[in-house]
């Protein structure tokens, strides 16, 4: 029996190189989702809600394939932080953070294209963030320039330094591939990555 294709829906070079970790053979599409939240929907639902109309949205290519959707929501009490789009609205961003602890909950789905089967689970992460002076955050901005990372915040990259403290089950999660998650949904489709 041949493995099934893997599919991550997805053109993040992030979660290319998260996947790439697995070593299996995986392809990438570029899903065309609008990533706005719903009315009186909540971070935890929107990320959910994305990162299965991600994986679906590429299904009519890959009819046969397992498809990996993934996306983040960043939030705080009421206030949401999406991708920042702009320096303006990232530096908005990081001053609305500083000395305190965000929420990044990232939704994961692995749908089985030929049967129809999602499976989903949503990996948050508590990132208590240090308390950054306003010259600290242009010249974090200058540097590494994360206008299309929800919260303006690359972990992965000079990111780390803006963070004091972080809590979760997976650190992958935080940018944005929950590794942990996705072998256990593997194994479900009897896809060993060992």
């Amino acid at each position: 029996m041949t493995q099934a294709q893997i599919v991550l829906a997805s053109t993040s070079a992030f979660r290319r190189e998260l996947l790439a970790r697995l070593g299996l053979p995986f392809e990438m599409a570029s899903p065309d989702v609008d990533e706005s939240p719903l009315h009186g929907e909540t971070p935890e639902a929107t990320a959910l809600r994305l990162s299965e109309s991600k994986a679906r949205a590429v299904v009519a290519q890959y009819p046969d394939a397992l498809i990996i959707g993934s996306d983040q929501v960043a939030f705080l009490d009421a206030q949401v932080f999406g991708k920042p789009g702009s320096h303006e609205n990232a530096v908005k961003q990081l001053q609305a953070m500083r000395a305190r602890s965000v929420n990044f909950f990232t939704g994961l789905c692995l749908l089985n294209a030929k049967t129809g089967k999602a499976h989903l689970r949503g990996v948050p992460t508590r990132v208590t963030f240090r308390n950054l002076s306003d010259d600290e955050i242009e010249n974090y901005l200058r540097k590494e320039q994360p206008y299309n990372c929800a919260g303006s915040a690359k972990s992965e990259g000079l990111g780390i330094a803006l963070i004091a403290k972080m809590e979760g089950d997976d650190p992958n999660a935080l940018i944005g591939l929950p590794l942990i998650a996705l072998c256990d949904f593997l194994k479900n489709e009897n896809i060993n990555v060992l």
